[in-house]
């Protein structure tokens, strides 16, 4: 259960949060500006490509790097094929992931492997597997770890994982890879690299945009903020004790849509399903209507339910990075008219006009807000 007054308590919020989630998430602006300059000392920007890489593979562990690959993907299009490595199984040390590379890679592909961790021994056997198959590699990891030694001795270049702006060289920041920095840390060098090779238009300027859109949504969604004017906690406290169907429209709306359920799973330990409109609509359709309808079980309201836990009901959140214009048809109208029908609630998130990128950035920004708030007023993380 949500414990709804915690919200609006910033020092009881500060207490409960033992991981730094919300500091992570205030603090995105500040990693995508440190993420840059990361990538420029690099030599990212001295880059010279002969032209596009004929596909883009991505391969890392965790929430982080899931939500690198699906963006990359959302954001090239058509451009060039972006293909995400799924761990194949178990390297030879005990417990440990591994990947492969496809048949087909070589020199004319790029690999992106990106980790907030970097001692993961399968990803530094890929690395050396793809200096051998002539596979161009760029890394995004601290700058010690055994995978950045691996790439730089097979020739690829490394971009150093962009610490938090409390964190010290002696410090390690908690690894877990949903936490609201971590996906900034990652994907801001590689979006600088995409933009060298003409798969994502991301110059510095655009950047620093999207710093400043995620530094302005911060101050809009922060802790001092109260709940009816804080949009963040607003959607926490709406999915409280609800089966979230996240429900998204637009190309930026899509990957933000998707990174939300699996923080909300990862952070809160709330499950949640989310799905492209229009195919959601008979994806989820059966959810509006089952044991998770809002009318659900109507002839039981007698039953005792002091010490039962609330079954959770469908709550869809429909996001969309901009309103449909010209000739392009949006099914959000559908959409409210399915929910509304079955008596099932719902919540919009739009983000302000913007550059593709800002809308990226905003809505993945709120929704990450959304997913700690969540996470410390919850009665089961409140006493941690």
């Amino acid at each position: 259960m949500l414990d709804e007054t915690l919200l609006d308590a910033p020092e009881a919020l500060a207490l409960a949060d033992h991981r730094g989630l919300l500091r992570g998430a205030a603090e995105a602006g500040a990693r995508v500006r440190t993420a840059a300059r990361h990538a420029a000392e690099a030599g990212i920007a001295e880059l010279r490509p002969d032209g596009r890489p004929r596909a883009v593979l991505v391969a890392g562990p965790g929430t982080a790097a899931v939500g690198v690959a699906d963006l990359v993907g959302a954001l090239a299009g058509a451009a060039s094929p972006v293909i995400r490595l799924q761990p194949t199984g178990v390297a030879p040390a005990a417990g440990a992931l591994r990947w492969e590379l496809p048949g087909w890679a070589g020199s004319l592909d790029l690999l992106l492997i990106p980790t907030t961790d970097g001692s993961e021994p399968g990803l530094a056997l890929l690395a050396q597997q793809a200096y051998r198959r002539g596979v161009t590699v760029v890394a995004v990891a601290p700058k010690d770890s055994p995978l950045a030694e691996s790439v730089r001795s097979g020739h690829g270049l490394v971009v150093p994982k962009a610490m938090a702006p409390h964190e010290t060289a002696e410090e390690h920041e908690e690894t877990l890879a949903a936490s609201p920095g971590a996906l900034w840390a990652l994907f801001t060098p590689l979006l600088a690299l995409l933009d060298r090779v003409g798969l994502v238009e991301a110059p510095p300027d655009a950047l620093e945009q999207v710093a400043d859109r995620l530094d302005r949504t911060a101050e809009r969604c922060g802790p001092a903020i109260a709940t009816y004017d804080n949009p963040a906690k607003t959607l926490a406290a709406e999915l409280a004790d609800s089966l979230p169907l996240v429900w998204t429209e637009g190309e930026a709306a899509g990957p933000a849509g998707r990174r939300f359920a699996a923080v909300l799973a990862e952070l809160a330990g709330l499950p949640a399903l989310a799905a492209d409109l229009p195919e959601a609509l008979p994806a989820h359709g059966m959810l509006l209507a089952g044991d998770y309808a809002a009318g659900a079980d109507p002839d039981d309201f007698f039953r005792d339910r002091v010490d039962e836990q609330q079954a959770l009901r469908a709550r869809v959140v429909l996001l969309r990075d901009r309103p449909a214009e010209g000739n392009v048809l949006s099914a959000a109208p559908s959409a409210r008219e399915l929910a509304l029908s079955h008596g099932t609630a719902i919540s919009e998130l739009e983000p302000e006009e913007g550059t593709a990128l800002e809308n990226l950035a905003e809505l993945i920004a709120v929704t990450d807000f959304a997913a700690v708030y969540l996470a410390l007023a919850s009665a089961g993380h409140v006493t941690e």
